[in-house]
């Protein structure tokens, strides 16, 4: 079969055809480093993980980048709360964003650029912009994009300019009016240094010292990893509007054909309410995992198809658990009973064709799984059976058929980055640790700021999903409650 999958711009199924055959470029917006991160943020990694596992299994050489705004408003305020460096604090929370993604076996992308390092390039992006009569300057520092300069503006989300609503103030603040904007929907792609904000959040440009808006980032770094064009651009259901419609514009106002598909996760919600940390019903990545190993959380979010809304209820990681036991089960009896199967056999292994089709059919997972359970359902028969040639040969064939399926999932049990979880859960306290020491550094500065508040809550979160701080001459040391 040929891999079907959703384009959002065109809002239909089709056929996926590289724009180089047997290579596929892959842009994932990233995190935005200013806090810790929620399941929520996990879901478009995990989500295009699978797709990238899914692709490269298929035979393609997948170029897949994800990228980290280290530099915005949120970051600045929040540095500035906690008495540290804004560089500092986004350097805290990108560590504590990777630690997540290992966690959960996401794979490293093949580049993952920082904002702060692809100035030159977003300042080349500009000055294409405003030679080509799509971008203006107002005031020492403030460059614009000019949104009724490019009619077609609107195209990706199939919204009319007129309906639209003005852009955040935020991004119109300027100290003198008649630096403002000409137009209320026109977005920022450059912000004036502000008085009150550190010198070393700004860089020197043409128009003035000042640091990139948010969208400009990702067009310039996507055209510097992947070209003019490329197959993929990916991200969260929130990021379709105004994040990739704006990246969209700018970068095809400026003369680049830019992503042939566009592709986006639904969100994670707690009473059909989307996760979010303004809304606080954030699950940290810290507390999921202090509340089951890592490989059950991954199940919990690949068991829905990327496209569909994921209810987090209470039962959610109880299902996933003991989906996963069985699972585990089954691949440690069939393991002890016919010997070890060699990761290469599994990684080349003929796949069932209905998994296949499932995975061809928009990373239809719970279609896959379905499969999966089939399959291991048919090895439990086989392995109650007695010992023999033709019972021995249905094991071996149900498990190298189940752990293949699995690993393509990320989830196969004797993954080496899940063995130790499965015996032991060593590789989840591990990432666990990592999540935990995080909050910990949060908490320290915190305290070290006297912000009480701000420490209290932290150490009354952790203790809430299991995990005792303990106060020393040493600094903090945690444990989990028995």
């Amino acid at each position: 079969m040929t891999l079907r999958l959703y384009d959002t711009a065109t809002r239909e199924v089709s056929d996926f055809v590289p724009r180089t055959p047997g290579q596929v470029g892959i842009y994932v917006c990233g995190a935005t480093v200013q806090a810790p991160p929620h399941v929520g943020h996990l879901r478009p990694s995990v989500a295009f993980d699978v797709l990238r596992r899914w692709l490269e299994r298929s035979g393609h050489r997948v170029t897949l980048v994800r990228n980290v705004t280290d530099i915005d408003d949120k970051i600045i305020a929040k540095a500035a709360a906690a008495g540290v460096e804004w560089w500092a604090h986004a350097a805290h929370y990108e560590r504590v964003f990777t630690a997540a993604y290992d966690a959960l076996g996401v794979l490293p992308p093949t580049y993952e650029p920082r904002a702060t390092q692809h100035v030159p390039q977003m300042i080349e992006l500009m000055q294409r912009l405003v030679e080509r009569g799509h971008a203006y300057s107002t005031g020492v520092g403030n460059v614009w994009f000019d949104v009724r300069s490019w009619p077609a503006y609107g195209e990706l989300t199939r919204q009319r300019l007129e309906d639209l609503a003005p852009e955040p103030a935020d991004d119109a603040d300027a100290a003198d009016p008649a630096a403002a904007k000409r137009d209320p929907h026109d977005f920022a792609l450059w912000k004036a240094a502000k008085p009150d904000e550190p010198a070393t959040a700004a860089w020197d440009t043409p128009w003035g010292r000042g640091r990139p808006g948010w969208h400009l980032e990702c067009s310039a770094m996507a055209q510097r990893y992947l070209g003019d064009e490329f197959d993929i651009h990916g991200g969260g259901l929130d990021l379709r509007f105004p994040h990739h419609e704006n990246e969209q514009a700018q970068s095809r106002a400026a003369g680049y054909p830019f992503a042939r598909r566009w592709m986006h996760s639904a969100w994670i919600t707690q009473s059909g309410v989307k996760m979010s940390k303004s809304l606080g019903n954030g699950l940290l990545v810290a507390d999921v995992l202090a509340a089951a190993p890592a490989p059950v959380v991954r199940y919990a979010v690949v068991s829905v198809q990327y496209r569909s809304m994921l209810e987090w209820a209470p039962d959610t990681l109880d299902d996933a658990r003991t989906t996963w036991d069985r699972l585990t089960g089954f691949v440690q009896r069939a393991t002890e009973r016919v010997g070890a199967v060699p990761r290469d056999e599994v990684a080349k292994a003929e796949l069932p064709e209905a998994f296949a089709a499932a995975m061809d059919d928009d990373l239809n997972t719970p279609a896959a799984l379905a499969v999966v359970h089939e399959h291991l359902k048919a090895g439990n028969t086989a392995l109650a059976q007695p010992a023999g040639a033709e019972a021995d040969a249905a094991v071996r064939a149900g498990l190298v058929a189940v752990r293949a399926m699995l690993d393509v999932l990320g989830l196969d049990p004797q993954d080496p980055h899940w063995a130790t979880a499965t015996s032991g859960d060593d590789a989840t306290r591990v990432a666990l640790d990592a999540l935990v020491a995080a909050e910990l550094e949060a908490r320290a500065a915190a305290r070290a700021a006297k912000d009480w508040a701000t420490s209290d809550a932290i150490r009354d979160r952790l203790a809430a999903a299991g995990v005792v701080v303990q106060d020393g001459p040493d600094g903090a040391r945690w444990t989990l409650a028995d």
